[in-house]
C-alpha cells in the first residue's frame, strides 16, 4: 500500500504503482472468468479495493464481495482527493 497518490497510466486507465504486480497476477489467474475493472490500494486511508465483473455479469468488489450497482464511476473522491468506494467504506 502506497502513501502517495502515484499511479501508472495505461491508455485511459490509472493503476496505483504498488498495485501493478498484484493486478497483473490477478488478471492472469482469472482472465477467463473475471475482468478487473478498477482498483485502488487505499493509500493508508481506505481499504484496498478491486472491482471486477464476473462471468454472470455481476459487478462487485472482490475483497469485500460487495455488489457495486454501477457499470462505471465506482470511486468517489473525498475532501483530500483520495478515492474510495462508498459501498465498501465511508469517508
Amino acid at each position: 500500500m502506497c502513501k502517495a497518490k502515484k499511479y501508472h497510466k495505461t491508455n485511459n486507465t490509472r493503476i496505483d504503482n504498488c498495485m501493478r504486480p498484484f493486478i497483473k497476477n490477478l488478471s492472469e489467474i482469472y482472465k477467463k472468468n473475471y475482468k478487473i475493472l478498477a482498483c485502488c490500494c487505499g493509500h493508508k486511508k481506505y481499504p484496498m479495493t478491486v472491482v471486477a465483473k464476473g462471468p454472470d455479469g455481476r459487478i462487485f468488489e472482490m475483497i469485500s464481495d460487495k455488489d457495486i450497482p454501477r457499470k462505471r464511476n465506482f470511486y468517489k473522491r473525498d475532501a483530500q482527493g483520495y478515492y474510495y468506494i462508498p459501498e465498501v467504506s465511508t469517508p
